[in-house]
C-alpha cells in the first residue's frame, strides 16, 4: 500500500543546523527533504494524528553543528524527541490534549539526551480543551507550560482563548506571544530554571483583529499584522514590566500620550507606528537575522521587504499563490517561503531569487460551480501512474502517484494569476486519452454581469517527456453558447466526442494537411466531423466502448447508442430516475455503467446485448473506475448522514464514504472499503508500479492492476484490491529516486565500512561447516557491532596479519 499527497504547508517548516535539510509537517509524519536536490530523504513516523510543530535543536558550537535532534508536537496529545539523522524516536511526552502549536524558548545549546548539565527544558504549548462544548462563548484554547525533562505539565493556564492560537517565540527565547482578536499577549521567560508564576505577561491593543506577530531578534520591538493589511511596529515593548527592577504599578500612565505616539491605553510600549501596503490580511511577519529588515506576505502572493529604520520596501512579486510562512535558516543566504498551493520555495538571500521549489500535490480549488455533475476535478494516466489536476493558476499539474512528486505543469490559459482578484476564468474539464498521448481541456471565461462569457475547447499533443503537452487546436464556442458537459477520447484512434447542455454532441477528428511535394505534414488540427442530437434533450455524458465501435451518449435520463464512424443512432436503452451525469464501459465486457445524481441518485448497470438494465442501486456515487484489463469496476459512494453512525460502528475506521468493487454480472460487491473525506474524491485503476520493490498480491503474483483512491483533500492511497492482506500505509520509494546528498557515514559504518547485504532465499540451504580461513583479517570486521570480539583480540589478530611470515629454519 502506497500513500501520498500530503499537505506540506500546514505548519511552518524548520531547517537543520547545517541548512542541508528542511523538515516540515506532513499529516501524521514529518518529512525531511534535501535543500540541494529538493527530494525527500526520510520521514519521522510515530504520531497518530496530524503533526502541528517541529523544532530543531540548535547547535551550541562548531563541534556540535551536525547535531540532528528535534522536537515535534501533534494533535494526538504527545510531544516527541527525535534523532532525525537515523531516524529514531528517543523520547515521548504525554500531554493528553490536542497540541495545536508549540515553542521552546529556553532551548539549551545541547540536546537534552546528551547534555551534561541537569537543567530543565520547558515548552509552551497551545492546546485545545476538548471537554468544553464548542460555541462562541466557550474558551477551548489554553496556553500551558510543559517540563520536557520531567515529562509533565507545570502550573495552570497562562491564557484562555476562544480557539487554540499559534505561538510565536523570539530568536533569543526571551519573549513569546500569541494574537487574540484585537490584542497581542506577550510573555517574558526568565533565565534558567524558573517557576510558572515567574512568567510575566503584557498586552498590546489594536482597533482591528490581528492575524500575526513577530519579535525583533535583538531589541524590544514587536510587529503585528491585521486583517486590513496594516503592519504595526511597537518599540520599547515591556520596558516597564519586563525590566529587572520592576516596581508595583500605581495604575497610572508613566508617560503622556505625546511621549508615546501611537500607543493605545496603558500598553507597555514607547511608540507604535503603522505601515500599509497589503490590500488584505497579513499572513506572516518575520524579521531578518540582523533585525534591519521585516518580511511580510499575504493573500496577494507578493513577498515585501521593509527597511525597519526608513520604511522603504522592495518586492518579490508574482509568486502566484497566497503566502503563509517565512522561515530563516542558520545560513543567512538561504530562506524558505511556504505558499497556500502546497509549495515551498527556497530563496537565495538577500536577492530573493528562487533557487528550488518543493511542490506537493495541488490542493482543491475553490472555484465556483459552473456545471453540476459528476466530476472529481482530476483525471488519471493509467500507464504512467500520473494524475492531472487543474490549478487556480490556470495550469494542469501532472503528479506522479508512485513517486509522490510533481512531474510537470501545463499552462492552459496564458494569463497572470492574481490571488486577490475575483475568479474570471475556470478550467472546468481535463481529459486524457487511454494511452496518455492526447489531452483535452475546457476553460470557461465567466461573464461579467451576464455579458462576455466564452467557452474554449483545446486539444493537446504529448511532448518529449512524461506529462509534457503542446497545444494543437483551440476551438472557441464549440457548442455555441452552451456549456460542455463531457469530453471523451476514442480508445485507439484520433477521435473525440464532446457533449453539451445545448442538446447536441460533436465528434472531432484529427486531420493532417499534406503538401504534395515532399509528402510531409505541414498543418494538423482537430475538426468537427459530425453532429448528433436526440429529441432536443441536453446531452449530459458520453463514453466510447472498449474497442471504440460504440459511442454512448446520455440524453438526460436515457442512454443513446451511436455508430461513431457513421454518426447513426443504433439504439436507445433504459430510463433512469434522474439525469445521467457519467457513463463508462466496463473493460472488455458488454456492460455499461451510468451514474445519476440528485434527489434520487442511482447507479445502474446496462447490458449491451439485451439493451436493458441488469441491476441498479440507489447510491450517491461520487466516482466510478473501470478496469480496462478485466470486467470489474469500482464505485466511490457517499454515505447518507442517517447511515454514517451505523457504518462507523460496523467498520474499523468509520468514514463518510465507501469503495465498492463489483463484477457487472453480480450486484453483490466483491470487496468493500470504508474511506474518509469521500466528497470530491476519485478512483482509478493503474498499471502496477514497475519498480522491483513493488508489493505483490497474496497469491505471490504481481497484481494486474492497482486501485488508487484520492480523497477530497487530494490525499491518496494506492493498494491491491485483490489482495486479502492488510499492508501498512507507507510511502514506497522507487529505485530510480536519486540518493540524498548527505552520503556521510556514521557509527559503525564510518569506522569499519558498510555491512554486506544478504538476500533472504525461499529455499532452505543447510549451513556450511565452519572452516578456518588463512586470512582472518578479511572477515574479522564483518558483523554487527554488538557481537564483535573485544578490541584487544581484534588488534592482535589484525597486527599479526600485517607481519610477513617466514618459515622457521632448524639448526
Amino acid at each position: 500500500m502506497i500513500t501520498g499527497g500530503k499537505i506540506y504547508v500546514s505548519s511552518p517548516p524548520a531547517f537543520s543546523n547545517d541548512s542541508k535539510k528542511l523538515l516540515f509537517c506532513t499529516g501524521n509524519t514529518v518529512s525531511i527533504f534535501s535543500t540541494s536536490t529538493g527530494m525527500q530523504i526520510t520521514e519521522l513516523e510515530g504520531h497518530t494524528e496530524q503533526v502541528t510543530s517541529v523544532i530543531v535543536m540548535p547547535a551550541g558550537s562548531p563541534a556540535t553543528k551536525i547535531l540532528c535532534y528535534c522536537w515535534t508536537a501533534s494533535l494526538d496529545g504527545t510531544i516527541c524527541y527525535w534523532d532525525f539523522s537515523l531516524p529514531e524516536l528517543i523520547k515521548k511526552v504525554e500531554v493528553n490534549l490536542p497540541i495545536h502549536s508549540m515553542v521552546i524558548p529556553n532551548v539549551s545549546s545541547l540536546p537534552v539526551a546528551i547534555s551534561n548539565k541537569p537543567s530543565n527544558l520547558y515548552a509552551f504549548i497551545s492546546v485545545e480543551d476538548t471537554a468544553k462544548p464548542k460555541g462562541l462563548d466557550k474558551l477551548r484554547g489554553i496556553i500551558r507550560m510543559c517540563n520536557l525533562t520531567k515529562s509533565c505539565l507545570v502550573g495552570g493556564e497562562l491564557a484562555e482563548t476562544t480557539n487554540p492560537e499559534f505561538i510565536v517565540v523570539s530568536n533569543t527565547g526571551e519573549l513569546f506571544g500569541i494574537r487574540n482578536q484585537r490584542r497581542l499577549r506577550i510573555w517574558k521567560v526568565p533565565d534558567g530554571d524558573f517557576n510558572h508564576d515567574e512568567v510575566k505577561a503584557i498586552r498590546l491593543h489594536h482597533t482591528k483583529n490581528l492575524t500575526t506577530l513577530a519579535f525583533h531578534p535583538t531589541e524590544r520591538i514587536v510587529a503585528g499584522g491585521d486583517v486590513t493589511g496594516r503592519i504595526l511596529i511597537w518599540r520599547g515593548v515591556g520596558n516597564r514590566k519586563f525590566s529587572q527592577n520592576e516596581r508595583p504599578s500605581s495604575g497610572g500612565k508613566v508617560k503622556n500620550e505625546e511621549e508615546r505616539p501611537g500607543v493605545r491605553y496603558v500598553d507597555d510600549a514607547d511608540s507604535c507606528s503603522t505601515w500599509h501596503w497589503h490590500p488584505s490580511e497579513v499572513k506572516f511577519l518575520s524579521f531578518s537575522s540582523d533585525g534591519a529588515y521585516l518580511y511580510s506576505g499575504g493573500k496577494e502572493g507578493v513577498l515585501v521587504v521593509w527597511q525597519l529604520d526608513t520604511g522603504k520596501k522592495k518586492f518579490l512579486p508574482r509568486i502566484g499563490s497566497p503566502l503563509l510562512y517565512f522561515t530563516h535558516s542558520t545560513d543567512p543566504s538561504l530562506s524558505s517561503i511556504s505558499c497556500a498551493d502546497n509549495q515551498i520555495h527556497l530563496l537565495k538571500m538577500p536577492s530573493m531569487e528562487i533557487l528550488k521549489s518543493i511542490s506537493g500535490i495541488k490542493l482543491p480549488c475553490s472555484f465556483p460551480e459552473i456545471h453540476e455533475g459528476l466530476y472529481s476535478g482530476f483525471v488519471f494516466d493509467r500507464a504512467s501512474g500520473l494524475v492531472a489536476l487543474p490549478t487556480q493558476t490556470y495550469c494542469v499539474q501532472f503528479y506522479s502517484l508512485f513517486d509522490n512528486r510533481e512531474v510537470s505543469q501545463v499552462q492552459v490559459c496564458e494569463r497572470n494569476y492574481q490571488p486577490v482578484d475575483d475568479v474570471t476564468v475556470v478550467v472546468t474539464l481535463v481529459v486524457l486519452s487511454l494511452d496518455g498521448s492526447k489531452m483535452g481541456t475546457v476553460e470557461v471565461k465567466l461573464p461579467e454581469e451576464g455579458i462576455g462569457g466564452l467557452i474554449s475547447l483545446k486539444f493537446w499533443e504529448s511532448g518529449s517527456g512524461s506529462g509534457e503537452f503542446t497545444l494543437s487546436t483551440v476551438i472557441y464556442e464549440p457548442h455555441s453558447d452552451a456549456g460542455i458537459s463531457a469530453l471523451a477520447f476514442h480508445p485507439a484512434r484520433s477521435m473525440a466526442v464532446s457533449s453539451s447542455y445545448g442538446c447536441d454532441f460533436k465528434i472531432w477528428g484529427h486531420s493532417y494537411d499534406i503538401q504534395p511535394t515532399d509528402q510531409t505534414a505541414q498543418k494538423s488540427g482537430w475538426r468537427c466531423q459530425s453532429v448528433g442530437s436526440y429529441k432536443k434533450r441536453p446531452m449530459t455524458a458520453a463514453a466510447f466502448s472498449g474497442d471504440g465501435s460504440v459511442l454512448a451518449v446520455a440524453a438526460e435520463d436515457v442512454v443513446t447508442l451511436w455508430d461513431p464512424d457513421k454518426n447513426v443512432l443504433v439504439a436507445v436503452i433504459g430510463e433512469t430516475l434522474m439525469p445521467i451525469r457519467a457513463l463508462s464501459f466496463i473493460g472488455k465486457s458488454e456492460y455499461l455503467v451510468s451514474v445519476s445524481q440528485g434527489s434520487k441518485p442511482q447507479l445502474a448497470i446496462w447490458s449491451m446485448s439485451k439493451l436493458s438494465m441488469s441491476w441498479s442501486y440507489k447510491l450517491l456515487a461520487e466516482a466510478v473506475a473501470c478496469n480496462t484489463d478485466s470486467s470489474q469496476f469500482a464505485v466511490l459512494a457517499l454515505i447518507p448522514k442517517s447511515c454514517k453512525q451505523t457504518v462507523a460502528d460496523e467498520t474499523a475506521h468509520g468514514g463518510d464514504g465507501v469503495i465498492l468493487l463489483f463484477n457487472p454480472e453480480d450486484p453483490v460487491p466483491i470487496a468493500t472499503w470504508s474511506v474518509k473525506k469521500a466528497k470530491g474524491g476519485g478512483l482509478a485503476f493503474l498499471t502496477p508500479n514497475p519498480s522491483p520493490h513493488e508489493r505483490t498480491s497474496s497469491e505471490g503474483l504481481a497484481p494486474s492492476a492497482m486501485l488508487v483512491y484520492i480523497n477530497g483533500n487530494h490525499e491518496y492511497v494506492i493498494f491491491d484490491p485483490y489482495s486479502r492482506e492488510e499492508h501498512q500505509m507507507s510511502m514506497i520509494r522507487r529505485e530510480n529516486d536519486g540518493p540524498p546528498e548527505e552520503t556521510g557515514q556514521f557509527g559503525y559504518a564510518s569506522i569499519y565500512g558498510e555491512l554486506p547485504e544478504f538476500e533472504a532465499k525461499k529455499d532452505h540451504v543447510p549451513p556450511a561447516p565452519f572452516v578456518p580461513s588463512d586470512k582472518p583479517w578479511e572477515t574479522i570486521f564483518s558483523g554487527s557491532s554488538h557481537v564483535l570480539p573485544p578490541l584487544t583480540k581484534l588488534c592482535s589478530a589484525f597486527l599479526a596479519s600485517l607481519l610477513e611470515k617466514k618459515p622457521s629454519i632448524q639448526q
